[in-house]
């Protein structure tokens, strides 16, 4: 349903988000998420434009969210680098701007995710059973 795209920034982010103050490489970043670094170039490059990620150079630099962890939510890292696309009017053209009950359902499953994101934020990823560790890189490290 999502994009690898969506899924690298998802991963990427959340990374971030466990050491919300220190700046992280895109290397360590790569490493920690198991994203490609070339891929993930790109990604952050996206993150960044969308307003979500800062990066600074030198000595100490790296990539930083640009907000707290909390003030993120999961909605805003997907629609910085491949939003959900909502069914506005009929793909087939068949019935104008009213949906017929088949894209009615499905654009009703696409507000569903885009509710369940848009009230799920960063910081709340960082809770549960494998807390403190971001991503679940180890099958029974993360069986609930």
């Amino acid at each position: 349903m999502f994009s690898q795209t969506v899924e690298y920034a998802l991963r990427a982010m959340v990374v971030l988000a466990a050491k919300p103050r220190l700046p992280s490489t895109t290397q360590a970043i790569a490493t920690d998420s198991r994203v490609p670094p070339d891929y993930l170039i790109k990604v952050l490059q996206a993150l960044a434009r969308g307003g979500l990620v800062t990066s600074q150079r030198g000595k100490n630099g790296g990539h930083l969210l640009t907000r707290l962890p909390r003030e993120i939510n999961i909605l805003e890292v997907v629609n910085a680098v491949d939003p959900i696309r909502r069914i506005r009017t009929c793909p087939l053209d068949l019935h104008g701007e009213k949906l017929c009950p088949l894209h009615r359902k499905m654009d009703d499953a696409l507000a569903a995710t885009e509710r369940a994101f848009g009230s799920t934020n960063l910081a709340q990823l960082l809770v549960g059973p494998v807390a403190g560790r971001p991503l679940c890189l180890e099958e029974e490290a993360c069986a609930v």
